[in-house]
This record gives C-alpha cells, structure tokens and sequence, in this order.
C-alpha cells in the first residue's frame, strides 16, 4: 500500500463510513415513510409522523446552519421546521435562509450539520453510553469482552433516550445538495494546495509531522459515524420486515 493511504487510513475509513451512512439514510427514510403511508394510507399523516419522528435531529440540522452563520457573520433570514414536500417528490425537513457569501463561509455553512451532529454522536457514545471501554477492548482484540459491554448498553441509563437521539441526529445530519452547493471550490483549492506543497518537496515533512494528527483526527470522525452506521443497520431490519409483511397483508406498496 502506498506510504500516503498507510499514513491518512482514517480518510479511507471517514469516506467509506459516509458513503455507507448516506446509503442507509436514504433507505431507512424510504422504508420509514412507506411503512406508516401503508399503514395510514393518508400522505399528510404520514408526513407529520415522519417529522415528529426526526424532529430533534431537524432541529440540530438547522440549527447547525444558524449557528455557524452567525460564527461566520453571515446575514440569516427565515427559520422553519415545517415539513415540505418539494416538486421532484422529496420531503424538505426544514431550512434556514442565508445570505450566499465567499465559498469558504458558505462551505461552513453546509458543512455545520454534519460537523455539530458528528459532535453530539460523540458525546453521547462517550459521554452518555460509555462505548469508550468497548472501544478499547475492540482495538485489543478482545471479542468476548466486547460483545458483554455490547450486550450491556441497554443497562446505561436512559439508554433508549440516547439510542433514539443518536439515530434522529445521525440521520438527518447529512447535507443536503443545497448544502454542498459551495464544496466544490474549497475542495480544489485545497487539492492544489496541497499538490503544490508535494511538489515543492514539503511531502516528507507532511507526513512525518501532519500526517499522525490528522490521521488519528479522521479515525476517531470515521469511528463516530460507524456508531451511527450501527444503529441505523439495528432498525433498519424491523422495518425492512414490516415493508415487506404490510405489503403483503395489503396488497399495497409505494413505488
């Protein structure tokens, strides 16, 4: 393997840990709103039901981007989480108007869902549910130790608060496309950047001096959103069933 991917893994683990998370986002809100669009067999109920269900990880989601606006000094306007359907058939949760400055400013301002929620994952998996020894078992190898602290969760106080929590954030966390409407210019400037630095002969020094924290950084961010993976595999086996039973009791399915 490469000295460059040996020494930044954690960016491999980081992008397969999101691209995975998107993936079952994606599916566990399909499967969600088809479930109780069976059930209820009324679209509006079905949306205001899915909006309760997710309305703190909303919440957060909004007001990440409020937050961040107002760090970064940028102008803000309206502030809803009312659910929307939009014409092209998805549901827009919520959002908050701000003003369209520098792509740096407006990079953080889409990135800052998934920044302050990756935050509120760590706390409560730290903080909350105490997955630090698990981790550390984990890591030595120890799998029968492991799978008892695993087993062991739901003894942790308010554990199903916490589950419930971790699973609202870390589903609506992600941006949105309007989000990453100002990615693309940071990402290349600082690709350049960097390219440049390699080229001028800084790559060594790179990667025996920035390349450690970075990489211990990007893994602990990569772990975090693997929590978020779990959980989201946990429910999406019950619901993935019950699609499939009421379709067949019914006869109904959405397409």
């Amino acid at each position: 393997m490469p000295l460059f991917l040996t020494s930044l893994d954690g960016l491999l683990w980081l992008a397969l840990a999101l691209a995975v998370l998107s993936f079952l986002q994606r599916r566990m809100h399909y499967e969600i709103q088809t479930v109780f669009l069976i059930l209820t067999r009324h679209p509006g109920i079905t949306i205001v039901i899915f909006a309760l269900l997710f309305l703190p990880g909303v919440f957060l989601h909004e007001l990440s981007h409020f937050l961040m606006a107002k760090i970064l000094q940028v102008r803000t306007g309206r502030f809803s989480l009312i659910p929307d359907p939009m014409p092209d058939g998805r549901l827009q949760m919520g959002y908050v108007e701000t003003e369209r400055t520098d792509f740096v400013r407006d990079s953080l301002v889409g990135a800052a869902p998934i920044l302050f929620g990756t935050l509120f994952i760590a706390w409560i998996a730290l903080d909350r549910l105490q997955m630090t020894v698990m981790w550390d078992v984990f890591r030595n190898g120890q799998a029968n130790l492991f799978f008892m602290a695993l087993a062991a969760l739901p003894n942790q106080p308010d554990f199903w608060l916490w589950f419930y929590l971790a699973f609202a954030v870390s589903s609506t966390m992600m941006p949105s496309d309007s989000d990453r409407h100002a990615w693309t210019p940071p990402i290349v400037v600082v690709s350049i950047f960097f390219v440049l630095l390699i080229l001028a002969g800084a790559g060594p020094w790179m990667l025996e001096n920035l390349a450690p924290p970075l990489n211990l950084f990007l893994r602990g961010t990569a772990l975090v959103l693997v929590v978020s993976v779990t959980i989201h595999l946990i429910l999406i086996v019950p619901f993935l069933f019950f699609h499939r039973v009421l379709t067949r009791l019914t006869g109904l399915d959405v397409g």
